[in-house]
C-alpha cells in the first residue's frame, strides 16, 4: 500500500505523528496549523488561546442543532515525551509503517502513536 493509496484517516494520522511536539521545544505552531486545517475540512469551528506565551490552548467546536441538549467535552494534548533514538527500532518521528507478522496489514510505529496523538486524532475521525 502506497502513501497515495492509504486511507484517509491513517493519512492524516501519520501526518499528525510526524509533527515534532517532543517536550522541551514542541513545534506547537506546527500542529495548530493541522489541527486548524482538519477543522476547516469537517466543518468546525477553530478558535485558539495563548495564555502562556507560544504555547496555545486550540479549541475546536461542533455545534450541535438542539442547544437544550446536554453537551461533552473531549480533551487530549498533542505533546509527546523525549526520545532515546538508540532504543527504537524505527525513526520515532518518521511514523513508519511496518508489516503485521502475517504480512496482511501494518502497524504504525511514532512517538505519539499510543500517547496522546491517537485519542486527539480518534476524536477527529470519529
Amino acid at each position: 500500500m502506497t502513501e497515495q493509496t492509504l486511507p484517509p484517516p491513517v493519512a492524516r494520522f501519520i501526518e499528525y505523528l510526524q509533527i515534532k511536539t517532543v517536550q522541551p521545544q514542541p513545534d506547537y505552531a506546527a500542529c495548530q496549523r493541522f489541527l486548524e486545517r482538519q477543522a476547516h475540512e469537517l466543518g468546525l469551528e477553530f478558535q485558539s488561546h495563548e495564555y502562556v506565551a507560544g504555547k496555545p490552548v486550540v479549541v475546536l467546536t461542533w455545534r450541535g442543532t438542539e442547544p437544550q441538549l446536554p453537551s461533552i467535552i473531549l480533551n487530549s494534548h498533542t505533546d509527546v515525551v523525549p526520545v532515546s533514538e538508540e532504543f527504537w527500532t524505527h525513526p520515532p518521528f518518521e511514523a513508519c509503517r511496518v508489516p503485521t507478522a502475517d504480512k496482511r496489514d501494518f502497524k504504525i510505529i511514532a512517538r505519539g502513536s499510543q500517547d496522546m496523538k491517537i485519542v486527539g486524532h480518534g476524536y477527529l475521525e470519529a
